[in-house]
């Protein structure tokens, strides 16, 4: 079966995961990827066929999504790189013929799919906003950019033959040809022997956290925190803080040997940290609903705690807690990738059946 797999650029979650599901895929099947941004980098470095696309991206600034920038940012680039996609599609078509299209939040594959009349699956987390019913205590507050995300959501992917949701939370469906599954982790993880350490893994940036050091310190715990320093070659200490380079080998080890975790609300880290058995401290970009939501689901289920900023009484209360969210958190499981690679084996094999009849 011949698939074209298209990957979203904005996070690199999407790549992440989806590093995974190609490869799955690529033992049965003939895969073509097509990625934008960093995610088509990551991908190229592990696949031969990866096509480069122009995708939208988000402005950032103090810690918050930039509407107005965001717009202007992407109106501006996409002059050129709407143009270019046009001519990446017929290109596509001229050398490749897939049976399915598989997309990761990828307007580029779906329209191909659309096009030419090739079904396409869904596999991402972020439908779970348009797909499913929200609490009132996960859109409490910030009902608007809950409003905004959902519109959006819906418009990108308009109907897919399904949409697997991955997901560690399970609020209820709303929508059909639906399915919620659980996150998909790479084997870094799933290799990985979780023990509860004595330090903090902190994955945080620089923008909108100047505040981050002076919290941490406050704790009283050692921390190790990635992202905050993008200038480094080699770890550097600072007290009981402890600065890192990103390696992925050093940050697997020191996520599974964590004590807690403190992050933003990115779904990878997070769906991550809740398979390891670690408490979370999430720090949420505002303006994305996306990750709020995460965050928020993390607190309803008792596996870690909320905050808007990295503030000293933030990380002392949750350090303090940490224990009782160890204790929920522990119960959580699931059985590896799979589940998940199972659902869309399934699909792909319904698909297959409708091509040869």
């Amino acid at each position: 079966m011949r698939i074209l797999y298209g990957v979203v650029g904005e996070g690199m979650g999407h790549a992440i995961r989806s590093r995974v599901v190609i490869e799955a895929l690529s033992r049965e099947h003939e895969v073509r990827v097509v990625a934008s941004g960093r995610a088509r980098d990551y991908l190229a470095d592990h696949f031969d066929d990866v096509d480069a696309i122009w995708g939208l991206t988000l402005a950032y600034r103090d810690n918050e999504v930039r509407s107005w920038q965001t717009l202007v940012q992407n109106l501006h680039r996409g002059v050129r790189g709407l143009p270019a996609n046009g001519r990446a599609l017929v290109r596509l078509a001229e050398r490749f013929s897939p049976d399915a299209v598989v997309s990761d939040f990828e307007g580029f594959a779906y329209a191909f799919g659309k096009v030419h009349r090739v079904p396409v699956i869904s596999v991402d987390n972020i439908q779970m906003i348009a797909r499913c019913r929200h609490a009132p205590e996960v859109t409490a507050g910030v009902e608007a950019d809950f409003r905004v995300a959902r519109q959006i959501v819906r418009a990108k992917l308009v109907a897919a033959s399904h949409y697997l949701i991955t997901t560690f939370f399970y609020p209820e469906v709303s929508a059909p040809r639906t399915t919620l599954v659980p996150s998909i982790l790479r084997p870094e993880i799933l290799a990985a022997h979780p023990e509860r350490g004595d330090h903090l893994l902190v994955y945080q940036t620089a923008e909108g956290n100047s505040a981050l050091p002076e919290a941490l310190a406050a704790a009283g715990v050692p921390c190790r925190v990635y992202g905050y320093r993008r200038d480094l070659t080699a770890p550097e200490r600072d007290g009981s803080i402890t600065y890192h380079p990103f390696d992925e080998t050093r940050f697997v080890e020191d996520l599974a040997s964590a004590r807690a975790v403190v992050a933003g609300g990115g779904f990878t880290l997070l769906s991550e940290a809740v398979y390891l058995g670690k408490p979370i401290l999430s720090i949420p970009l505002g303006g994305q609903f996306e990750q709020v939501m995460n965050a928020r689901y993390v607190e309803t289920l008792g596996f870690g705690t909320v905050a808007d900023r990295a503030t000293p009484a933030a990380v002392a209360d949750f350090v303090r807690s940490a224990d009782r969210y160890a204790e929920a958190v522990a119960g959580y499981h699931q059985d590896g990738n799979t589940v998940t690679l199972a659902a869309l084996d399934r699909l792909l094999a319904g698909i297959g059946r409708r091509v040869s009849s």
